[in-house]
Parts: structure tokens; sequence; C-alpha cells
């Protein structure tokens, strides 16, 4: 008589240890989804370390604390325009007639337990991610980090930045106070300067003449749906497309384009990164509950006929607005239709440069000729004109800015409004030019530093005298960590034209979009865009006594 014994998975042989609950639940669902071997693939997957990469941590944990307290406030938010007497908790605005979206937005600030310090939360929040945001491109655009492969990466990232600042838009005018009634005012002048389609626009998107009774509603509907709906996607994009080309790392010791050097994301970087995020909550949390932002009680809900006092938008939007503001009262009559020239320009000029950031990265691109990929990243001292190009939007930026709030600055520096909007309408062609020209003169001369530095060494302090009199100072050479970290940068060639004729002497025809690139490619990497690095030679006779102390 023979016996037979099962060994099968989970058959409970006689000695073998009975897996827990939650090793099964683990093995029914990798059985299914395949999350072992994943995990296994990626889960050590090394990413490197600096303090400026956090900043788009800072960007991404914001933007969940924006949706956590963004539900949290939908839950007792009511989206209508409809007008109601308030009877709350808020006695000084007791019998005065307003809308349920303002009635609402002040009981969630002194009836629902938490709610205003919920509500300051999530502004504050939307400030700090879209400022966060735009410092993380500031810095993935001074070190060329938007390079191959990675520029469809930056577009995400932009669209990120533009959805973000609408979403800001929208987010802010849903208590229907007097201050974002006034911005939704500026927003309904903007669209009607739109020549032919302005009116319908306006007419569809307000549901009448203005105010209307469907901004609101719609607003919510965009803010609280469509906007963050499309910009998950785009995150997770983002973060995909991370994962999958391997973060950039500054030139080092062992960097290559073809490793990573740093920690791993389990356990270690995920731990920092969880610590991370609950430092930005409670730096966040702290903020909200020391400084009172957009305090709609003593604004009052909007009327029409009022304006209030130092009406300005959140700074991400102050910038098309001082667009508008410095920009002379233009206007046209063409066949008996008046066209509004000085808002309708500023509103063409903001999409054109925002459109030259967004394709940047191909611009640069077609002008090196360079098809390589990058993972390491440039100093920015060592790309002057790429720089000095940041540096100027940020310049014109600030002067648009100042463009915008200019009735706030005349009030706190006692000036004159008359003076700052010329100061605007000078600055916004002068300012970026000059900032251009000193930000690439001071990396060319940190270039040069940097030459000296490799060349001769680093300066001791220590003053030593010579058999025949002479003082020298004493240089200590650099390790060799720091020669490779200030030579590792490339260094382009500028692009030529080429012989206007063949071998056989046949006249060649240069076309424009030739021309144009040899002309932009001399002005980044010609005699006067960058200093070359020291040669080997150059170093070697440096070091081995021949004309140098």
């Amino acid at each position: 008589m023979s016996t037979t014994s099962t060994n099968a998975p989970g058959a409970g042989a006689p000695g073998k240890r009975k897996a827990p609950a939650g090793e099964k639940v683990a093995d029914w669902a990798d059985g299914r989804l395949g999350i072992y071997s994943l995990a296994k693939a990626n889960m050590r997957k090394i990413f490197p370390d600096h303090w400026s990469f956090m900043l788009g941590e800072i960007a991404l944990y914001s933007f969940i604390i924006i949706i956590l307290t963004g539900v949290y406030l939908t839950l007792f938010f009511t989206p209508s325009m409809a007008e109601i007497e308030y009877h709350g908790a808020y006695v000084p605005m007791h019998g005065v007639v307003m809308s349920e979206a303002y009635a609402s937005t002040l009981d969630i600030s002194f009836d629902v337990r938490g709610g205003l310090l919920i509500r300051q939360i999530h502004h504050w929040g939307a400030l700090i991610f879209i400022a966060a945001m735009l410092v993380h491109m500031m810095r993935v655009f001074f070190t060329g980090a938007f390079r191959k492969p990675r520029e469809i990466n930056w577009m995400f990232g932009f669209l990120l930045l533009i959805l973000g600042m609408f979403t800001g838009l929208t987010g802010y005018s849903l208590p229907d106070d007097l201050l974002s009634g006034t911005g939704i005012r500026f927003m309904h002048g903007a669209i009607l300067s739109t020549p032919v389609v302005g009116t319908y626009i306006a007419m569809f998107l307000f549901g009448g003449e203005f105010p209307g009774h469907d901004i609101i509603p719609r607003f919510f509907a965009i803010h609280v749906l469509l906007l963050p709906g499309i910009m998950l996607g785009l995150l997770a994009a983002h973060l995909i497309l991370v994962f999958y080309h391997k973060h950039t790392q500054f030139a080092g010791a062992g960097k290559t384009n073809k490793n990573v050097v740093g920690m791993p994301l389990l356990p270690v970087y995920m731990a920092k990164a969880g610590g991370f995020f609950f430092l930005v909550f409670g730096v966040i949390a702290m903020i909200a509950a020391t400084f009172s932002i957009n305090p709609i009680w003593v604004l009052g809900p909007y009327r029409p006929d009022q304006v209030s006092t130092n009406a300005q938008p959140d700074w991400y939007m102050g910038f098309p607005e001082g667009l508008i503001r410095f920009m002379p009262g233009w206007e046209v009559n063409i066949w008996g239709h008046t066209l509004v020239l000085g808002v309708f320009i500023p509103l063409m000029l903001l999409p054109l440069v925002l459109t030259a950031i967004a394709v940047y990265p191909f611009v640069e691109s077609w002008v090196t000729g360079d098809k390589r990929e990058h993972h390491i990243l440039d100093r920015p001292r060592n790309v002057p004109t790429r720089t000095g190009f940041g540096a100027a939007w940020i310049a014109w930026y600030m002067v648009l800015l100042i463009g915008g709030g200019n009735d706030v600055v005349a009030t706190f520096f006692h000036l004159s409004i008359n003076a700052i909007t010329w100061f605007v309408r000078i600055g916004f062609f002068v300012v970026p030019i000059l900032t251009f020209i000193i930000t690439k003169r001071i990396c060319l001369g940190l270039q040069r530093k940097d030459r000296e530095k490799v060349l001769h060494g680093r300066e001791s302090g220590i003053i030593k005298r010579l058999p025949h009199g002479e003082f020298i100072e004493v240089h200590e050479p650099l390790a060799q960590e720091d020669l490779h970290t200030l030579t590792a940068h490339e260094q382009y060639e500028p692009a030529e034209i080429g012989p206007e004729s063949d071998e056989h002497g046949v006249q060649r025809k240069v076309g424009r979009s030739e021309k144009l690139r040899a002309k932009l490619s001399k002005g980044y990497y010609g005699s006067d865009g960058q200093i070359p690095k020291p040669t080997a030679e150059e170093y070697k006779e440096i070091t081995s006594g021949h004309g140098h102390h």
C-alpha cells in the first residue's frame, strides 16, 4: 500500500510554518499584480543628494497638502451666487445681503471646527506650491537639467506651473469677496478686449452681463475637478519620467553620464522624504496659524459698484496685471468697432513670452547641435548666455510685479504713481538688457577665477620671501576632486556656416535658419561667451615649475 504526500503551497504539511495572514495577502496580490518583481527592480533605485533637489519635493508636498485641505473645504463650501441675508456667527455682518458662496466661506471661517486654519493652510500652501515650482524650474533652467532626454519633462513642469497659476486664480475667486470680485472684474475686462469674440466669450463664461450668476459655480468646477485632474495626470507623468530617465547630478568624483552616485530609494531616500513631508506640512501649518491671509470678513461681499482699497492679486498673477497697468490706454476705431490695444497688446505679449520659456530647451539643442544625453548638470557660471537669459527674465518679472502693485508701492514708499508707471515702462525694456549684460560679465569673471584656481591652486594666505628678496604668496594645489569639478563642463565650438561653394566651385545656397543658428551659436559659445578651460598641457607646465613660482 503506497501513500502520497502533497507538498503544494499552503497545504499545511506537518512541520511547515504557517504563513501569517499578511504574507498570504501579499502573495495573493503579487500573483495577480506582479508587485514583488516590480518593487525588487525599482525600490533600490539610486537618487543623488543635493539641497537644491528638495525644491521639487517642496512643490510636490505642498500640492498634496492643497489636495487634502481642499477636500475638507469642499465639504462645507456652497458654490452659489444666490443672494441671502446673513445671520451667522460673525455678528458685524448680520443683516448684510451676500451670496451663498461668501456666506459659506464665513461659516467655514467662524463656525466649522478648524475651518479658518484649514482655509489658511490651503491658501498658504497654494502660494508656496507655485513659488516652489517656479524656483524649481529656475534650478532646472540654470543647471541645464532640461537637456536631452528631459525636454518633454520640462514641458510637463511648465504646464504644471501655468495650470497652478490658473488654479490659484479660480481658487481665490470662489469666496466672492470684494477683493476676489475685483480680480474677476479685471479678467472680465481683459476678455472683452479680445476682438470679435471677446463679448461672446464673456457672455458665455459669466452667463450674462457681469457679474452674472454662473461664474462662481463654473470656477468651482474648474478649480475642484478640471484643473486638479489635469495636474494630477501631469504630475504622475512628470514623476514617471524622472524615475525613468534617472535623476540628474552635479559633476563630481565618480559621476558620469552613465551612472548615478547617491542613496537607494528604500530605505534611505523614502525615510528622508517622509520626514521632509511632515516638515513642510508643519512649516505651512505654523505660517497659517501665525499670519492671517485673505480675511474676507474685513473686505465684505462683492458689489460691482465698489472696489477694495489696495486690490492686488496673489503674487504669481501680478505680472500680467503689471503688463496692463503700465500700457498706455491706446484705442483705435475700425469700421465702427473699438479695439482696446492697451489691454489687447499685453494679453498677446504674455503668451509669446511664456511660449519662449516652454520651447527654450529645443532652441538651445538646435543652437548647439548636440544630440547626446546629458545627466551631469552645468554650473550656471559655465553657461553665461543661458544664465544671463534666466536672470533677465527674473528681472523682467520683478519689474512687472512692481507695475502690478504700483498703487501699493506708491503708498508705501510715498512716491508718485505716475513716476512708478514710467519707471515700469522704461524698465520693461532696459532692466532685462542690463541684467543680461551684468550677469554674463559676472559669469565670465567667475570662469576666469576658476581657471586661475585650477592652474595656480588655492591662495593659502602664507607669504614667503625668496632668496633674492621677492615676496610671493604660497598657493596650495587643488585636490583631484576639485580639479574635476572645475573642469568637467562642456565647451562647445561655435557653429560655422561653412564654405559658400563646394569642391566643384558650385555656389551653395545658405538658408536663413543656418545663418541664424551660426549667429546664435557665436553669441552662446564665441570668444565673448565663454572662457577656455585650462588644458592638461597648461596645467603640467605650471605645476612643473616652468613659468610660475
